[in-house]
């Protein structure tokens, strides 16, 4: 029998598909500031933010749909040359989708977040992430599953659980409105080997 890509990862998610444990999942605390990034990237975009609030739904993570994560991420990070938003616009910040194949780390993260609800997966379950990494601001996917928090990150081609990155969590959209944010309790987690 031939092995495919699909079965591949299918085998990997089942061997990192334990139980969730309360750590895996991101305790948030109250309103944050709205990104400027989010607020222009809503006027370009308007029926990408004309949603209205609705009740917070988790993705139940089976082998195919985590293959389906893994291969939107890898694509992203495959085929999107990075590029700063002074070298690709002449500004200092612009969210925006990758179209002309060109992005930083928050244009993965919307590239990211449009092929998964594309792909029918739930919008309250994908949460543009803002953290910090070596000093500075950095946007990742977060999605919200039955199994935890997995980070989908431009700078990684491994998917992990939030608290495995190394990262420090500031704040992230809403589940029930992708147009509010909230602060992220306890951002520094103990830092995990991720291998």
């Amino acid at each position: 029998m031939r092995t495919t890509l699909f079965g591949v990862l299918a085998a990997f998610f089942c061997l990192t598909c334990n139980a969730a444990q309360a750590g895996d999942y991101i305790k948030v605390g109250g309103p944050a500031s709205v990104p400027s990034g989010w607020i222009h990237f809503c006027e370009e975009y308007k029926p990408e933010c004309d949603t209205k609030p609705s009740v917070p739904v988790d993705v139940v993570l089976t082998p195919e749909r985590w293959a389906e994560m893994a291969m939107i991420n890898y694509w992203a990070n495959k085929y999107i040359k990075p590029v700063t938003d002074m070298d690709h616009w002449g500004v200092i910040e612009r969210w925006n989708y990758p179209d002309d194949g060109k992005g930083d780390c928050e244009d993965y993260a919307l590239l990211k977040r449009r092929m998964l609800l594309q792909a029918g997966w739930p919008r309250e379950a994908l949460l543009i992430t803002i953290v910090f990494h070596n000093g500075s601001g950095h946007a990742v996917l977060t999605v919200k599953t039955n199994q935890g928090e997995f980070i989908l990150d431009n700078l990684t081609g491994e998917i992990l659980l939030w608290h495995k990155t190394g990262y420090q969590f500031f704040k992230r959209q809403s589940q029930s409105d992708p147009n509010a944010w909230v602060t992220i309790d306890g951002s520094s987690p103990v830092v995990t080997s991720s291998k």
